[in-house]
């Protein structure tokens, strides 16, 4: 990220302090504002997002918890609601009167989340690789764990039996899942890295739990809002990978339940799709944005 117009700064939000920072802040489109994943996945792996910027500003933020955020110790902070609440807030500070918002993986959680409960003004959704249902996430990732090698699957099943999810054995059978089903880049790019260096463990394990697979202990396991998707009327893209732990026909029940919302599968990709397809990516992206800001204002 080298964008000679970008800002940087921070924001009090319950909880602590959180670090943002605006690429294109001298561009005259409307804004696209980023929600990162994990939880407590940092913004870094976020950054070919910054694409974008040549026409309008783009916001990143790393959510409380992780990256160059505060890391305050206190897990009932750790909480959906919250951080719905964090984002009404860093919204209002930076004065973002109806952005387009961009939230992958638990970042598109968050948006549904927002959008459902408090019912902003936004100009368009990008939900990328944020299927409507942890349950039948879970049961995908369940499924595509069935298919790794079964020395692989061994290491996974002797280490959560024994619930030693630090072991590095471990972490390597893990790696060997992610290389399939979150980013198929190889080898993964610093941005990546970084993310995973500037994890906020605390966040993730109250949220989620102590791996991906098992078992998902976190607020996070009941989490399904497929039910009151149509009552989202915000124009919506939702993106994902051939590849990705996100399925495509998960992503599918997602975009046929928001009204006139359109789906993208990339043919070469996993979970970050932005990644691994960067130029397509963006070309998709910037395409959607400009046709919805040539409808005719809906106010």
């Amino acid at each position: 990220m080298g964008n000679p117009s970008a800002v940087e700064g921070h924001v009090e939000v319950p909880g602590g302090r959180i670090w943002y920072r605006i690429a294109g802040t001298d561009r005259p489109g409307t804004p696209v504002l980023c929600l990162h994943g994990g939880p407590g996945m940092p913004h870094d792996y976020l950054e070919p997002l910054e694409d974008l910027a040549d026409s309008r500003p783009v916001i990143f933020y790393d959510q409380l918890g992780c990256g160059r955020s505060d890391r305050p110790v206190d897990d009932s902070l750790w909480t959906a609601d919250r951080f719905v609440e964090e984002l009404v807030v860093v919204r209002a500070a930076l004065g973002l009167e109806r952005p387009h918002l961009f939230g992958n993986s638990w970042g598109g959680w968050l948006a549904l989340q927002y959008t459902l409960d408090r019912r902003p003004e936004l100009a368009s959704l990008i939900l990328s690789s944020s299927p409507p249902s942890v349950p039948r996430w879970i049961a995908d990732c369940a499924e595509l764990r069935a298919d790794l090698d079964e020395p692989v699957r061994d290491v996974l099943d002797r280490h959560e039996a024994g619930g030693y999810f630090s072991c590095p054995e471990y972490q390597w059978a893990i790696t060997h899942f992610y290389r399939r089903h979150l980013c198929r880049q190889d080898p993964w790019p610093a941005c990546v890295e970084r993310t995973f260096a500037g994890l906020g463990a605390d966040v993730y394990l109250t949220m989620w739990g102590p791996s991906e697979f098992g078992p998902v202990t976190g607020h996070l396991r009941d989490w399904d809002v497929t039910d009151r998707l149509p009552e989202i009327h915000v124009p919506t893209l939702v993106t994902g990978g051939r590849y990705d732990e996100a399925r495509p026909a998960h992503l599918a029940v997602l975009a046929e339940g928001i009204h006139d919302a359109e789906l993208v599968i990339f043919e070469n990709s996993s979970h970050m799709a932005f990644v691994e397809e960067r130029e397509r990516y963006t070309r998709v992206v910037a395409d959607f944005l400009a046709r919805v800001e040539a409808r005719p204002d809906p106010g």
